[in-house]
């Protein structure tokens, strides 16, 4: 087999599991108010709600999937997730009450190792300075698939708010049909390690991944980050529908900005970025780039700072690979899988308090009997802990040095 056609085949998987994702965002807010009967400001509550459930489901289960791809090889775990995400989107296109759609969003939280499984299967077939430009490539991918997904939801959503979720499953349907057929195992079986229900569990992982000297002060730089980050699928349909007017294919649109700049990005500057600069200076970048976005975000009522900062958040995404190939590169190779459960069970534990937080500020500051009217509340909070990520990285780059 061609050594690149592995690469191709995850890369294309991943963009169309991008693009399931992103087809149901410029739906919700209105889904959830046709569901509910309320106002825009407690539909973004329920909004927090779904995303919450969605990542207590990860959390609890990124280290066991994570663990079962260790044991058993990447293919049969991602085609079983991609199964499920089918029957998810089924449930989620049939739900007419507020119960079932979250219902829906708990199965969307088992199946969720399928980025995971992704990266895992990437840094089987990398060599160790190939891996950030490679993560980089998962992640174009993913933003690729978000961007186009959120223009092809808006548009399938003038013709009946259900008709994305019949999309998003025939799309995740094709992909594990087209998994079944051409994906190669990368997992050998002298590099699988037996599967052990301690470190299946969230706890256990941790403290097992945690173990690997300078691990722990990247976590917790993951952690803030992806905490930070999340303020976007959280909050942001609902914050330019009540402080700009946008309509859902506007919304789309901006997604679409944001998206496809990510995914040019990720797959453009991250490889040669980092080789020139090496990956701390990049994720530092970013970072530093995040807290210009956000605090526009927070602040401005113009339009057009809108649709420049939706491209900068973009660029901005280039610390997700450089952090992820630093943490990759302190892993052992029978470990990567359990390294991408725990990187998901932290990104959804990030999302359980993120969603609620982030929906939350945004209806208190958007009420009518509101104290005061501060719609970009909720970046102004991305903002403080992105910046304390930073910090973080400064001083963890300080005792372990440059990577």
């Amino acid at each position: 087999m061609p050594r690149n056609l592995p690469l191709i085949f995850i890369v294309t998987t991943v963009l169309i599991d991008g693009m399931g994702i992103g087809l149901i965002f410029p739906v919700l807010p209105t889904l959830i108010r046709e569901l509910t009967g309320q106002t825009l400001a407690d539909a973004a509550l329920w909004g927090g709600v779904l995303a919450t459930g969605f990542a207590v489901m990860q959390f609890f289960f990124g280290p066991f999937v994570g663990n079962l791809s260790d044991r058993f090889g990447r293919k049969p775990v991602l085609i079983a997730a991609l199964f499920v995400m089918m029957i998810d989107y089924l449930i989620m296109a049939r739900a007419h009450t507020i119960w079932l759609l979250l219902i829906g969003r708990l199965i969307a939280g088992v199946s969720a190792a399928t980025p995971g499984t992704a990266a895992a299967f990437m840094a089987d077939i990398s060599k160790p300075e190939e891996r950030a430009r490679n993560f980089g490539y998962i992640h174009a991918a993913l933003g690729i698939g978000f961007a186009l997904g959120p223009v092809i939801g808006g548009m399938l959503a003038t013709v009946d708010t259900r008709a994305p979720f019949y999309a998003a499953a025939g799309v995740a349907g094709l992909n594990m049909l087209f998994g079944l057929i051409v994906m190669p195992e990368s997992l050998a079986p002298e590099k699988r390690r037996a599967f052990s229900w301690y470190r299946a569990n969230p706890f256990g992982a941790f403290r097992a991944i945690g173990r690997l000297k300078g691990l722990a002060g990247l976590l917790a730089v993951f952690a803030l980050y992806e905490t930070a980050y999340f303020v976007y699928p959280a909050v942001w349909s609902f914050y330019t529908e009540e402080r700009f007017g946008f309509d859902t294919a506007t919304i789309g649109l901006t997604l679409f900005a944001f998206g496809a700049t990510m995914g040019l990005a990720q797959a453009v500057l991250v490889g040669p970025l980092v080789k020139r600069f090496g990956a701390y200076r990049v994720a530092m970048g970013g970072i530093l780039l995040d807290a210009l976005v956000f605090i526009t975000f927070g602040l401005t009522a113009s339009v057009p700072l809108v649709w420049i900062m939706s491209v900068l958040s973009g660029i901005s995404a280039i610390s997700i690979p450089a952090l992820q190939s630093m943490m990759s590169s302190a892993t052992p190779d029978d470990q990567q899988g359990e390294l991408q459960g725990v990187t998901g069970s932290i990104a959804a534990l990030a999302t359980i308090v993120s969603p609620l937080v982030m929906t939350e500020i945004f209806a208190t500051f958007t009420r009518p009997d509101t104290v005061y009217y501060l719609p970009g509340a909720p970046f102004l909070l991305s903002l403080v802990i992105v910046l304390i990520g930073g910090v973080i990285l400064h001083r963890w780059q300080g005792r372990h040095g440059r990577i």
